[in-house]
Parts: structure tokens; sequence; C-alpha cells
């Protein structure tokens, strides 16, 4: 993995479209197998998620990042939330979350957010929210802010956070410990010998040593982090990835495809088969994690709910 990642000269299995038309099936032939070809769910509480959304101004990584389990979850009545603006200080190559320069925090959105959640009647929320490094820290106080909110005013309510790094601001970090989620989570996205050519403005060290500080400064809080496969990893450094995660005390563990979500982002190198998604599963398993999504569709915030429960 020598040749440099970039828009135009990352070489490829597979001449793909963006992933939101290829899962569509528009009635062309699709390059993905069948295991990757999702329906559309346009039934469900699909309207009423996407009604409190608007009203409150909302925005989802859901939507931002064209995920396509979106019409799952949104059919059924959950969403991840995108907080602090839809505009990203850093420019992934992987994500399609827009870059640029983020507009201020809206001090309002905390409260927009506990009413949607009331609304949609959710008993556990997932959090994320755009990397802002024009913020001195990161936003921190505002995803304090918010979690707060939300623990003081549902009870019982379960309370997952998936953060940035922080450009490794162990404060920011110990800030949004402090409010105590229930599941911290930050994910390492891939393996270290791609990780500086797709997230040329992040560090793959600083990655671990954000998981790692926070286990080792919390309690009873759920340490998570997930990668994406098929940007042209081998097996070997991916159980290295994993060894990696569980030094730095990762208990959750996500593993999924990586799909091109937009065409001027980095194009798919492999389309990991099921067996090998099983496979890696079984070997997380083995160096033990406690508890292991890994398939094509799996995402960091997908069933969340159902895997907390399952701890």
């Amino acid at each position: 993995m020598n040749e440099q990642i970039t828009n135009n000269t990352v070489s490829r299995k597979i001449n793909q479209r963006s992933s939101e038309n290829s899962l569509r099936g528009s009635g062309k032939k699709s390059a993905f197998p069948k295991w990757l070809r999702k329906p559309i769910i346009l039934n469900g509480k699909r309207k009423e998620v996407e009604k409190y959304l608007r009203l409150g101004n909302l925005h989802t990584v859901c939507e931002e990042a064209k995920c396509p389990n979106r019409n799952e979850c949104f059919a059924d009545g959950t969403a991840t939330f995108l907080i602090m603006g839809d505009i990203c200080s850093r420019n992934c190559l992987f994500c399609n979350i827009k870059p640029g320069t983020p507009l201020p925090l809206d001090p309002g959105e905390p409260e927009r957010l506990l009413d949607a959640v009331k609304k949609m009647g959710l008993s556990y929320v997932v959090i994320t929210m755009v990397t802002r490094d024009d913020l001195d820290d990161g936003g921190a106080e505002h995803i304090a802010k918010t979690i707060s909110i939300l623990k003081r005013s549902i009870n019982r309510i379960k309370v997952e956070i998936l953060v940035p790094d922080f450009k490794g601001k162990m404060k920011s970090i110990s800030t949004v410990l402090s409010v105590k989620p229930d599941v911290f989570s930050h994910n390492i996205e891939t393996v270290s010998s791609i990780f500086s050519k797709i997230r040329p403005e992040a560090d793959y060290d600083v990655s671990l040593q954000v998981l790692s500080h926070a286990a080792q400064n919390s309690k009873d809080i759920l340490i998570k982090s997930g990668f994406m496969v098929g940007l042209g990893e081998t097996e070997k450094e991916v159980i290295s990835l994993m060894k990696d995660l569980r030094k730095s005390h990762v208990a959750i563990l996500t593993i999924g495809q990586y799909l091109q979500p937009a065409k001027n982002l980095v194009q798919v190198e492999e389309i990991v088969t099921p067996a090998q998604f099983e496979r890696y599963r079984m070997i997380a398993g083995e160096l033990g994690f406690t508890h292991v999504s890994s398939g094509p569709f799996v995402r960091s915030s997908y069933r969340a709910s159902e895997v907390f429960n399952n701890e």
C-alpha cells in the first residue's frame, strides 16, 4: 500500500457508482453482490422521524453520511443525531459530511434535540458530531451540555456518544466523560497503513490514546470503536488493529464494509464476503471483545441499543 490513495489514483476492483444509487437498484445491473443489495423501506415511522428532525432543525449522520441503513432505522423510529452543525472542519477522504468552515455553535440545539427525543419516544439515544477543530475544546462543553440535558430530563435514558479525537486533548475527553454517557465511542476507522491516506488530518496513535484515556478514566462506561474494511487492508493488518484496540481497553467493536458515498471520495478496493466478516467476528471474540458486530451493513450506531442491552 505505498501508492497514494487519492480521488484519481486509487486502484479499484469494482467500478462503483455512489452507494446511494447502487443500493437503490435503478433497474440497471448492479456491481454489488446480492448481500449488498438492501431494499428501501418507506413505511413504518420514517415520515414521523423526518418531521421531528425538520421541526427541530436537527441533523443526522444517517442523512449527511448517506448511511445505507437510514431507511431501515427511520422506519424503526430511530436516528443518530449529528450535533454542532453539518459542516466538518476536517476533510476525510471516505466521509460524505461537508468539509469547510463550521458555523458558530447553536446554544438552543441541546433543548431542541431533547424535544425530538421525547416526541420520538426514545429510551436509547446515539449522538455523534462533526469535528470542530475551530473550537479550543473541540466542542466538548456543548457535547456535555447535550448529554446532561437528556440525562436530567428523561428518566433512565441511555446515551451513547460517538466523538472525534479532540486533537488528543485529554481535558476535552474528560469533560465528556464527566457527564456519564453510557457508551463512549470513537471510531478508529481503518488500519494503520492506510490511516493517514484517508484521514490526513488525524493520527492513528492519537485515536488509540483517546480510547485508552476514556477507558482508564471512567467507571461503568462502555468503550466502543469501529472500523471499515474494503479499503485495501490485509487480514493481518485487521488483526493487528483489533489487538491495538484491545490494548486500549475497547469492549465493543463494529466492523463494516466501506461503501463509497460520493464520486469524489475514495473508491472501494474490495467487497469483503460475509464469510470473511464472520471470520473477523470470531477472531475479535477470541481477542476478548465483549461484543462484536461484523457484517457488510454494520455501522457504529446501527442497532446500538440492542448491542447495549445485550451487554
